[in-house]
């Protein structure tokens, strides 16, 4: 559990970090924000966005290490993922909900809409369906979770650039994948996790075919039926042609 001295400890860097104004360029100047997603894919670009946008970014890629972070730092916003190797984001949102003092912001991020309700029930301020291809959208995305002192005054400049999926994760994405899908003692709740994993990568990388075939993977109902060798078939193709490449 996240214990209710969750931001007593700061760096001196934080401090500054955070007294810093934001602008119309960079909206996010001055914020911290801890991203909890396992997606080296959905990680780059999500980086990027917040390093454009002015903010400094804390990656965890499970609970535990995100629990981890919070005894030590208070981000003032934390996006996290709803589907994690060690359980469901709605138990941190939960916890970070109950906690004292707050963060500013609790965002939930999947690529499945449908995980809305829970996120939102476990006590999110908001909910963003993964992926979000523009820095402008990004912005807007998280703008409205903030306070108005955090917000730039005066118009501010839509940002239309495209983030693009980084080759190298969405490669060793695809490698974890393909090892959790040949793994002998797989489990009903490995298969939920590794269909939500790759719905994610697939999404951020553009790749509708794969989000396709995870999807159907998902709603299958035999662990070793013909969803799986179809899937297992998709990741073999798409590393072998980013290999290539």
């Amino acid at each position: 559990m996240i214990h209710s001295s969750l931001g007593a400890a700061m760096t001196n860097i934080d401090d500054f970090l955070n007294a810093q104004t934001p602008t119309i360029i960079r909206p996010f100047l001055g914020l911290t924000i801890l991203l909890v997603e396992d997606s080296l894919t959905a990680c780059e670009a999500m980086r990027l966005m917040c390093l454009r946008s002015g903010a400094r970014i804390r990656r965890a890629d499970c609970l535990e290490s995100a629990r981890r972070h919070l005894r030590v730092y208070r981000p003032n916003i934390v996006l996290t993922d709803m589907g994690l190797p060690d359980g469901s984001g709605a138990e941190l949102i939960s916890e970070l909900a109950a906690a004292t003092p707050r963060v500013d912001a609790i965002v939930a991020l999947s690529a499945d809409p449908g995980r809305q309700a829970e996120a939102m029930g476990a006590g999110a301020d908001g909910f963003v369906e993964k992926p979000l291809g523009t820095i402008a959208e990004f912005q807007a995305a998280l703008m409205q979770f903030l306070a108005e002192d955090r917000r730039p005054m005066g118009p501010r400049r839509l940002n239309d650039d495209f983030v693009a999926a980084d080759p190298i994760a969405v490669q060793e994405d695809l490698a974890l994948a393909q090892n959790l899908l040949r793994d002998g003692e797989q489990t009903s709740e490995t298969k939920v996790y590794l269909a939500t994993f790759l719905a994610g990568v697939a999404s951020t990388a553009r790749d509708e075919e794969l989000r396709t075939v995870a999807e159907s993977f998902a709603k299958a109902r035999a662990m070793a039926g013909p969803e799986r060798q179809q899937l297992d078939t998709i990741l073999t193709a798409r590393l072998q042609q980013r290999a290539v490449v």
